[in-house]
C-alpha cells in the first residue's frame, strides 16, 4: 500500500505540486475573507 502511494507520489508530482498551490491560495482567500469585515 505504501510502496503504491510513493508510486502515485513520484508519477504525479507536478499535479501535486498544482495542487498544493491552488490550496494554499484559497486559504489565504479564506482568511483574507473571514478578517477583512472586522477591518471594515
Amino acid at each position: 500500500m505504501l510502496r503504491q502511494i510513493k508510486t502515485v507520489a513520484v508519477n504525479s508530482r507536478e499535479t501535486l505540486l498544482s495542487d498544493a498551490l491552488g490550496v494554499v491560495a484559497l486559504m489565504v482567500i479564506l482568511v483574507g475573507g473571514l478578517y477583512l469585515p472586522g477591518l471594515v
